[in-house]
């Protein structure tokens, strides 16, 4: 009798199994109907014309109902733009979409009392000012920064310098620098590299391809050679978080080349490598530097794989773009994780009112530091947009110029969807141009590999999504060609960002075609602001659309551009990027150069500021 209550018993268990079974196959079988039902009506033409967001969309009806995935990805946008949890559960690719991996969720680092943890004292002030540069007057510094077309703001904010030999690095960073062929500090390095030496928190708005990778880069090495020698068990001293995976290989390969003369290791950690070698070189070798992106570190720090005890010196890179993927909070965690007294850089190349908030939060006292308008496009790009006829009118464009374009540098083509980009470049291979092509749904090892090709002296086009519209540094791109419109003027101006690096000229060519003509307007306005000439088919095809035409109406239309329209070209010339980092270190790079002491102990620079 027992033996049957206790089967009566499991079979009551497995039926309310089955039931609970039941029930969720039930509802995905009802969601997976009204989603294809949905679909048909949209198919259909049935769907209501949709609304035009005149700040912020940039969609195209013809190219949403080529792509299912398209409309999946706005739901999932939509839900969690009214769930803040929701902004944890998926992970985006460069280019927007979801990686459709499904990646597990992963959860901000949980709440730290700094109060409980005995850190170390440190320092941060090493800038010693050149006396060139202390006997500037106001008036001549001002003059300096409207030559740079920089505007700063806060307390005590140092003078911009006009020379490498004004920062004080000592002969070994120099060498480094002159290799990568730098010839004079660009703006963002003139006014961020002395403020960072001085241990000031900064906060840069400059536009792509303004050096700023160097900019916090260089006075990290100093931050990291004032300190004492990693002990095992340590985490790196310099934490730098960088939105993509792509970025992070970016930033990781210039950090070596520069940290090797001073035998600083350098690990990179991101998402898509494998987590068990990276864990296995923070815990084998130890870092004093760490290139990483955000989830990836999190997860790394909650296997103990490493920690944030060390970290002084702390940097996010592109913070619009980490909010833009759903990263806030993560990011929020990592800068609540470390420290309340460190060191703190953050550049971006918008100011939305997220980064914004998170500058609040984790600068203290900052120096900021805006470079030209914020979200300008970059003005050393000479920007051309042509209105076709028709979609084949764009084919016959692009295929009549492509061979001149390709003669005179390397190209990069984007298209918006990533069949798009598979049907471009195989028409292009049967006409016999090498190419290479770049997506979201390439795996990690294939996207180096199309990348290295790119890089080197073979291939010379790059068919590509907006994966590559950030991140992508290769100096040798003249010609940016925008095959299909950027979804928003923010994404635009990152792919056109992808030539005119640091002071290179280059070309970025826009085809439109008349189902742009409410996306026409805030092209029209993104060449206003950098004072290009607006192209009178443009102007004429954004009229049509009624916000535009109402906008102009009214008085609105483009910002006028405040400050001088000079731009400032510094001779910034294409990098070499050898690898080899080590571990350990030799001298501080700056206090050699002052004829002191050089060494591993504490406070072995000038000045105060820390602890």
């Amino acid at each position: 009798e027992k033996k049957e209550e206790k089967k009566v018993e499991e079979d009551d268990e497995e039926d309310e199994l089955d039931a609970f079974m039941a029930g969720i196959n039930q509802q995905a079988t009802k969601e997976k109907a009204d989603a294809i039902a949905k679909d048909i009506t949209r198919r259909m033409g049935k769907e209501e014309e949709p609304k035009v967001d005149d700040k912020n969309k940039l969609g195209r009806t013809d190219i949403d109902e080529e792509d299912m995935q398209e409309s999946f990805m706005k739901f999932l946008e939509e839900k969690k733009a009214s769930a803040t949890e929701e902004e944890d559960v998926y992970e985006y690719d460069e280019d927007g979409n979801i990686i459709w991996t499904w990646k597990k969720i992963i959860d901000p680092l949980p709440a730290l009392d700094h109060s409980t943890v005995a850190y170390q004292p440190f320092h941060k002030n090493f800038y010693v000012e050149h006396d060139d540069i202390k006997n500037l007057s106001w008036m001549d510094t001002q003059r300096l920064r409207r030559k740079l077309c920089i505007n700063t703001a806060g307390h005590g904010v140092p003078k911009p310098v006009a020379s490498f030999a004004h920062l004080g690095f000592d002969e070994g960073l120099m060498k480094e620098i002159r290799k990568s062929e730098y010839e004079h500090p660009t703006a963002i390095q003139a006014q961020s590299i002395p403020s960072a030496l001085s241990g000031r928190d900064v906060l840069g708005i400059a536009k792509t391809g303004s050096g700023k990778t160097a900019a916090y880069l260089w006075p990290a090495i100093v931050h990291i050679m004032d300190q004492k020698d990693l002990q095992e068990g340590d985490g790196p001293i310099a934490l730098i978080v960088v939105p993509t995976r792509e970025l992070a290989l970016q930033v990781y390969q210039e950090a070596k080349r520069f940290c090797k003369a001073y035998n600083i290791n350098v690990i990179c950690a991101y998402g898509g490598g494998s987590k068990w070698e990276q864990s296995n070189e923070l815990q084998g070798e130890g870092a004093e530097m760490v290139v990483c992106t955000p989830g990836r570190i999190i997860d790394l720090v909650k296997i103990e794989a490493t920690n944030f005890t060390r970290v002084t010196y702390l940097v996010f890179d592109e913070a619009d773009r980490m909010f833009d993927m759903g990263f806030e909070a993560q990011v929020k965690s990592i800068s609540d994780h470390i420290r309340p007294d460190r060191q703190c850089l953050m550049f971006s190349a918008t100011f939305k009112s997220k980064v914004e908030r998170l500058a609040r939060e984790a600068l203290n006292d900052p120096v900021r530091i805006v470079q030209g308008e914020v979200g300008e496009a970059n003005e050393d790009i000479d920007q051309h947009v042509e209105v076709l006829p028709s979609l084949d009118a764009k084919w016959n464009w692009l295929t009549a110029r492509l061979v001149q374009f390709v003669a005179s540098g390397k190209v990069l083509i984007f298209v918006t969807k990533k069949l798009n980009a598979e049907i471009l470049a195989d028409k292009l291979k049967k006409r016999d141009f090498k190419l290479v092509l770049l997506h979201g749904d390439m795996q990690q090892h294939e996207r180096n590999e199309h990348l290295v090709k790119f890089r080197g002296k073979t291939i010379d086009l790059l068919v590509a999504t907006d994966v590559a519209a950030r991140g992508l540094d290769i100096p040798e791109i003249r010609t940016v060609i925008n095959y299909d419109i950027a979804r928003d003027i923010d994404t635009h101006v990152h792919r056109i960002g992808r030539t005119g690096r640091a002071g290179q000229k280059g070309t970025a060519y826009t085809l439109m075609t008349e189902a742009d003509k409410e996306q026409a307007g805030h092209y029209v306005r993104n060449l206003e602001s950098v004072n290009q000439e607006v192209p009178k088919e443009l102007l004429d095809l954004a009229l049509k659309a009624p916000w535009f035409k109402s906008s102009r109406k009214e008085g609105g239309g483009a910002p006028q551009p405040s400050g001088p329209g000079a731009r400032f070209g510094l001779g910034y010339q294409p990098k070499q990027r050898p690898t080899g980092p080590g571990r350990g270190k030799e001298h501080n790079p700056l206090t050699a150069n002052l004829n002191k002491p050089s060494g591993s102990g504490m406070g072995m620079g000038g000045g105060g500021g820390g602890g």
